[in-house]
């Protein structure tokens, strides 16, 4: 099935771009998002009329996502939990966790789904580098230290 994406879309292309993907991911999932349309020549007109718009928000979505990786930059966070002796966790710290951190001391709103944890969740006390998407093409490192109560 061929959609045209409404905006970027990580591993898949960017605005405007004719794609082809599966049925089930473009009626489930990008469609209902606003991220695509399917790509009739109607559509197609449609699309070329709101280009410029649609250029325009993404720009402004740049911007923003820029403005906060300028504010993250170099920004380490300590979340203070609870473990053992060991240095294990009693449970363990998510994009949950860290959003209120980083929120706490910055004030920077955030989603969970920005905060990506290469390994899964943290489950044991030290200093563990996270990557936080604000946009397609903005990608901002953060330090995380995990320490005992």
């Amino acid at each position: 099935m061929e959609v045209i994406l409404l905006e970027g879309v990580r591993k898949l292309g960017q605005l405007g771009d004719v794609i082809k993907v599966k049925p089930g991911y473009a009626r489930n999932y990008l469609i209902p998002q606003g991220k695509a349309i399917y790509a009739t020549t109607a559509n197609m007109a449609v699309f070329d009329a709101k280009r410029e718009d649609l250029n325009a928000q993404a720009k402004a979505r740049l911007s923003t996502a820029q403005a906060k990786a300028c504010k993250l930059d170099g920004v380490a966070v300590e979340i203070q939990v609870r473990a053992s002796e060991e240095g294990n966790l009693y449970g363990s710290v998510g994009p949950g966790e860290i959003c209120s951190a980083i929120v706490e001391k910055l004030g920077i709103e955030l989603e969970k789904k920005d905060v990506h944890l290469p390994h899964g969740p943290i489950r044991a006390l030290g200093e563990v580098q996270v990557m936080v998407h604000l946009h397609n093409d903005v990608v901002q490192p953060i330090h995380v230290t995990i320490t005992s109560v």
